[in-house]
């Protein structure tokens, strides 16, 4: 599998400084709206700093100073953006006062993550109560089957195997549609400024979900009969999602794209900062009118767009082959052998630490910004699957070393949620254009769900073959190369709206139509 993402990054540049070349003058330039040439021309400088030889010959070739000095309001504008995209964009309001601004979208973006709340509580539901029902539906001592029902993710009321995997399937399907959906919600609801950090409500949701369903489940180790209840209690978060949603706004992206803009401005009024409405609205309707075609499947095949799929689909390739649910499914085995018997309350110790990861993600993720985060997550990945090699590898004290797997272990799931679990699916939807942000995260998405199906379907019988220390040894290298693919293929997007980063990618695409 590795020897494909290879072949397919070998024509993508060593730097991405080469993807953002300075927009070129003309009259096609000049015929672009106001809003659209501004945008590029602020993006400039981001694009100078991530090409050195570019800045070079700037600071070589100094610009003659100014003849006059700029309007009052556009000077603001301009340090207000510069403080956007500096390291500060998700501080507080300046003013030493707590920073409110995202209460006003958190409502919305809160009733669509429950949708990852369910998620989550999918994946944990089946790690109890499997070998119950495994007992009372007849496919006791089948691991493929066992497997199979835990794989395809409302069967309460289930009395055959087929019903059970019918009402799975039908589960997985919906689970499915809201991993590419809500992501793409909150992206396009959430103002620009605290973006990221309600982003990682996705991850949140994700954790709170399974952490319910582990705790959920530790009676079912007495009573056989308690995983109808478990699933049962999955109703409730799927009607509160399908109520809440009827209050929840539209995306004033989607408004401004069906035409419907005095409904796209009422949403931004109701969401955005008021000094960010005029300008947010600008932007939206200058792309909007700059691309009004529909996208197609085909549109992934040409630039910009072919760059983006191939970041989302290589990052999500990488997360799974990194091993994130080789360790989840291992924990339990390693938490055993310092004496923690129960797989529930094993489990239970990992979700808890995956929420503390993430909670330090949602403070991170609008201060430290995406790439840092990215790389720093890959690296501490990589830190504690050596660390677990070494525990297992080497002759150590008993003690030692299944203390070493322990704390390799949670270090492991603990910089997973700082990054590499909530950035994957925070960045895909910004990096991607309006017409082809439902593409990409489909497409992503699938290299997704494919990665983690044969992840989870070849794991043990690699361990059984070539042993835990190399597998994760192999783990651990993944990691290492996802942090050095993270720096020299991601752009930092903190701090800019997703129509600024749109235009400053299409300007800078080689023979755009015009």
């Amino acid at each position: 599998m590795p020897t494909p993402l290879a072949a397919a990054l070998l024509p993508l540049p060593a730097s991405p400084a080469l993807h953002f070349p300075r927009p070129r003058p003309g009259p096609s330039w000049r015929a672009r709206p106001a809003v659209v040439r501004a945008a590029a021309l602020r993006a400039l400088p981001r694009r100078l700093e991530l090409c050195p030889p570019c800045l070079a010959a700037v600071e070589s070739n100094p610009a003659p100073p100014p003849l006059a000095p700029p309007p009052p309001d556009e000077a603001s504008a301009g340090s207000g953006l510069d403080a956007r995209a500096g390291g500060g964009g998700g501080g507080g309001d300046g003013g030493g006062g707590a920073d409110l601004g995202w209460l006003r979208a958190f409502p919305h973006v809160f009733t669509a993550s429950m949708a990852n709340f369910l998620f989550g509580y999918h994946i944990g539901v089946m790690n109890g109560p499997i070998e119950d029902i495994a007992t009372q539906l007849g496919f006791q001592g089948n691991p493929f089957l066992q497997g199979l029902v835990g794989k395809l993710c409302y069967s309460a009321q289930a009395d055959s195997l087929d019903e059970m995997l019918l009402g799975r399937f039908l589960v997985g399907i919906g689970i499915g549609v809201n991993t590419v959906l809500v992501p793409i919600y909150i992206s396009e609801v959430a103002p620009t400024k605290y973006r990221g950090t309600l982003g990682t409500l996705c991850q949140i949701g994700t954790c709170l979900g399974i952490i319910a369903a582990l705790s959920l489940g530790i009676p079912s180790e007495s009573d056989p009969h308690w995983w109808r209840t478990m699933l049962y209690a999955a109703c409730v978060p799927g009607i509160l999602i399908v109520a809440g949603m009827q209050f929840a706004v539209e995306s004033p992206r989607w408004l401004a794209k069906v035409g419907r803009f005095d409904d796209a401005r009422k949403v931004v009024e109701s969401l955005w900062e008021p000094s960010e409405v005029e300008k947010s609205m600008e932007e939206i309707k200058a792309v909007v009118l700059n691309d009004d075609s529909r996208g197609s499947w085909s549109d992934l095949l040409v630039e910009p767009h072919n760059r983006v799929a191939l970041i989302g689909g290589s990052l999500f390739f990488l997360q799974q082959f990194a091993g994130i649910n080789g360790v989840l499914y291992f924990s339990s085995l390693t938490f055993r052998d310092v004496g923690i018997s129960s797989g529930a309350l094993a489990s239970l110790y990992v979700g808890i630490t995956n929420f503390g990861g993430a909670l330090v993600a949602s403070n991170l993720m609008d201060k430290q910004g995406r790439k840092k985060l990215l790389i720093g997550s890959y690296l501490g990945m990589a830190f504690a699957m050596f660390l677990i090699v070494y525990g297992i590898s080497f002759p150590l004290d008993e003690g030692v070393a299944h203390s070493l797997s322990i704390a390799g272990t949670l270090l492991y799931i603990f910089t997973f949620a700082i990054g590499a679990g909530p950035v994957t699916g925070i960045i895909i939807p910004e990096l991607s254009s309006a017409r082809t942000r439902s593409k990409v995260m489909g497409f992503s998405f699938t290299v997704h769900w494919i990665c983690n199906f044969l992840v989870g379907l070849f794991f043990l019988e690699l361990v059984h073959k070539f042993g835990v220390g190399a597998v994760y040894a192999g783990f651990g290298g993944v990691s290492l190369l996802t942090a050095l693919f993270a720096y020299n293929f991601i752009v930092e997007t903190k701090g800019r709206s997703l129509e600024e980063i749109e235009m400053s990618m299409s300007s800078a695409t080689p023979g755009k139509q015009e």
